[in-house]
């Protein structure tokens, strides 16, 4: 863990500066990434199914690549009751928050008397990426196909790694089935995201991908930004929690290592805390959770090398490192009377937890809002997934002879300006 003294100065924020960086993608992984998407675009899939076996060690034919509609059905029926029940739950919270979201068709008569609106409608195919492997993702199935599903995408596939015996975790593809997708590919990683952008004879290409992942998927999709769209650059996971002198020291240490846990060795942490001895106490906590978790040793990598703890001597200073940071998961664990006044100063956190019972975990897997948020300081510019990135949006002008007219001098004014001249004359032709 390192541990930083808020201040104004310059060489604070350098020091905060470096420490982001740890989030920022290597050259390393860059080559790799442009080297194997370049060779997925070349050879399809003979290349998906060569990458899959080096990097997921599972060996797979083209005709097994995509999952059987049985092993979704057989996946549906291994669950027990409950777990059904909160999977469905979950599904249902996430559908209600997203439905808000929803923009609607309009038309109206601008001051010209022209009409004017916009339309929307879902897009044509969209690609969903679930992280899988050590870990199974369950939970992006339902952030990410429930909106897709929602705003009706007429075609949804999604791309998943197997485990080396080339399965899929029995709870991904029931919560797939559950949401209702039944196009789902053994495919993950860089080539995953390559399968997507640029179709192969299995695969066929779609028109945006979806979905967080390691640092070599998110580069992925940097670089097929262009071919196809993409939703954001959800990374490596990531947190922040704001902790006053009021916080539990046990809740927050369980917070930080629960972020820790999601495997790629890449998270990071962050906490920025009124209170050196909240501090110290968190760090005794998490040294006695630690070996309580079943991923007790990536947790304890993670927490020692991408850790980092600012000191500051009030709220102001907390929000301030945070709209630097942009946190993925943003969390105020401070007294009930703070929170408004801080929350409002906060600008760029993909996800706000207030308040001391709300751990991350609940925007993780059941709250409404999507997880998928961007990291790596993208929350600047990207907002978290919502339904209304799914949707493409086309406006409405609609003019007649007595609007064209009123519309004219403004028209050839510009027209004027601008030295084009045949702009001018499409309008006044009509008149």
């Amino acid at each position: 863990m390192q541990t930083l003294e808020f201040s104004d100065s310059p060489k604070f924020f350098n020091a905060l500066r470096t420490f982001c960086a740890h989030a920022t993608v290597t050259g390393d992984v860059s080559e790799v990434v442009t080297s194997v998407l370049a060779d997925v675009k070349a050879r399809g899939d003979k290349a998906v199914l060569e990458y899959t076996e080096k990097f997921d060690g599972a060996k797979l034919r083209a005709n097994a690549v995509r999952v059987k509609p049985a092993a979704m059905k057989a996946a549906m029926k291994s669950l027990t009751v409950a777990d059904r029940r909160a999977i469905r739950e979950s599904i249902a919270l996430v559908k209600e928050f997203h439905k808000k979201t929803l923009p609607k068709a309009w038309k109206a008569k601008n001051a010209q008397g022209g009409t004017i609106g916009e339309r929307f409608y879902p897009i044509q195919r969209v690609g969903l990426y679930v992280p899988g492997g050590n870990v199974p993702l369950v939970s992006t199935v339902i952030m990410t196909a429930v909106l897709a599903k929602l705003v009706k995408n007429p075609e949804i596939c999604v791309c998943t790694p197997p485990a080396a015996d080339g399965s899929i975790a029995p709870g991904m593809l029931a919560a797939l089935s559950m949401v209702g997708i039944d196009e789902v590919y053994k495919v993950g990683g860089v080539q995953a995201v390559g399968a997507m952008a640029y179709g192969t004879a299995t695969i066929p290409a779609v028109d945006k991908i979806f979905g967080p992942g390691n640092a070599f998927v998110m580069e992925a999709k940097r670089q097929v930004l262009g071919t196809v769209g993409i939703d954001l650059l959800p990374g490596p996971s990531e947190v922040m929690v704001i902790a006053d002198a009021g916080a539990n020291a046990h809740h927050v240490a369980a917070d930080l290592i629960a972020q820790a846990e999601h495997g790629s060795g890449k998270e990071i942490i962050y906490l920025a805390t009124t209170s050196k001895a909240l501090l110290t106490k968190i760090e005794k906590s998490m040294a006695k959770q630690l070996p309580e978790r079943s991923h007790a040793k990536k947790c304890e990598k993670v927490l020692q090398d991408r850790f980092l703890a600012v000191v500051c001597k009030n709220l102001d200073q907390a929000a301030q490192v945070s709209n630097y940071i942009a946190p993925e998961h943003l969390e105020l664990q401070i007294a009930d009377k703070s929170i408004e006044a801080v929350t409002k100063k906060i600008r760029t956190a993909g996800a706000i937890l207030q308040g001391y019972m709300t751990p991350t975990v609940l925007g993780d897997f059941t709250a409404g809002p999507s997880h998928t948020l961007p990291t790596a300081r993208a929350g600047r510019f990207f907002s978290g997934l919502q339904a209304t990135d799914f949707i493409r949006r086309s406006s409405i002008v609609r003019y007649d002879a007595k609007s064209l007219a009123k519309a004219a001098p403004v028209v050839e004014t510009f027209a004027r300006l601008e030295q084009l001249d045949g702009h001018g004359r499409s309008l006044t032709i009509r008149l």
